[in-house]
């Protein structure tokens, strides 16, 4: 009886230490759980740029302001009637 015990005892410490410290354990889980918060960072992130690109693209197709403003800080260009005037430093 008393061996049995022993051996019975033998074996749950066996499968206790590979529940905590195994393939599958505390520190895998632990792992993959700073995993999922960096994960999450970045789709907030990616929603965000999203969100900002999709207001740019509302913003072309609803109207000429955003696209004036983009062709004169870019690309340099001016209207008809203007006189371009550019000052430089020393």
């Amino acid at each position: 009886m008393r061996w049995v015990t022993l051996i019975l005892v033998a074996l749950l410490s066996v499968i206790q230490a590979e529940l905590w410290f195994g393939k599958g354990g505390v520190p895998r889980a632990m792992s993959l759980q700073a995993q999922l918060v960096d994960q999450n960072e970045r789709n907030e992130a990616a929603k965000l740029r999203n969100e900002q690109l999709a207001a740019e693209v509302r913003d072309l197709q609803e109207g000429l302001d955003m696209a004036e403003e983009i062709a004169r800080s870019e690309l340099g260009m001016v209207k008809p009637d203007e006189i371009y005037v550019q000052i430089t430093s020393r």
